[in-house]
C-alpha cells in the first residue's frame, strides 16, 4: 500500500462491523475494527472495507474514533498517526492566524518557500520590536498597525504610542473624494 489516510469519524456515520481484533486496552485503544459503509451514499462512494480504531484519551477521557484504509499498521500507530497529523494542521492554523498568509503568490517550490520565509522574519522582527521597545499591545495589532502606516514616516516608537483606530474612527484613512457636508 503506498498512500493511505487516516482521519476523524464522524458521530452520525452508518456502518456494520465485519470483523473485531484484539486490543490491549492499557495503550488507551478501545477497539480495533473493520467496518463497511452502510449510509445511503458513502455505501456507493466507499463500498471498500474500512477499520476504525476507537482510542481514548486518558488525560481528557475524550473518546476518538479514526477511520483508515490501513488494514496494516498497529491500531495504536493509527492512533498516533492522526495526532501528528493534527499537530501539523495546528501549525498551519498558527501560520495562517500570525504570519497573516492567506494564500500564496507563488506556485512554485521556491515562491513558497520565500513567501513563508518572508513572513516568519516578519513576525520575528515585530516580536523583536515588541520586547526591545516594551510595547504592550499585541503582536496582531502591532502588525495591524505597521500595516496601516507602512508608508508613513512616523518613527517606530511613535508609532505604538499613536491610538489605534477603531471602526468608528477608520474614516480617516480612506478620505471621500465627495462629503456630504459639501453640498
Amino acid at each position: 500500500m503506498n498512500a493511505f489516510f487516516v482521519t476523524r469519524a464522524k458521530d452520525n456515520m452508518l456502518f456494520e462491523v465485519v470483523a473485531e481484533a484484539e486490543v490491549d486496552k492499557s495503550t488507551g485503544i478501545i477497539s480495533d475494527e473493520r467496518i463497511k459503509l452502510t449510509g445511503l451514499h458513502t455505501a456507493k462512494w466507499y463500498p471498500e472495507e474500512l477499520r476504525m480504531v476507537t482510542y481514548e484519551d486518558y488525560a481528557t477521557s475524550k473518546v476518538y474514533r479514526f477511520l483508515t484504509n490501513n488494514m496494516e499498521y498497529e491500531a495504536l500507530t493509527i492512533s498516533e498517526l492522526y495526532r501528528e497529523r493534527w499537530n501539523v494542521e495546528l501549525y498551519f492554523k498558527w501560520i495562517k492566524q500570525h504570519l497573516h498568509i492567506k494564500s500564496f503568490y507563488g506556485t512554485s517550490e521556491n515562491a513558497i518557500y520565500l513567501q513563508i520565509w518572508i513572513a516568519i522574519c516578519t513576525y520575528l522582527l515585530l516580536a523583536y520590536a515588541k520586547k526591545v521597545m516594551h510595547i504592550e499591545q499585541s503582536l496582531h495589532t502591532i502588525s495591524k498597525n505597521v500595516g496601516l502606516f507602512l508608508t508613513d514616516k512616523t518613527p517606530l516608537n511613535e508609532l505604538f504610542n499613536k491610538a489605534v483606530p477603531t471602526e468608528e474612527t477608520e474614516d480617516w484613512l480612506y478620505p471621500s473624494l465627495f462629503r456630504p457636508d459639501d453640498f
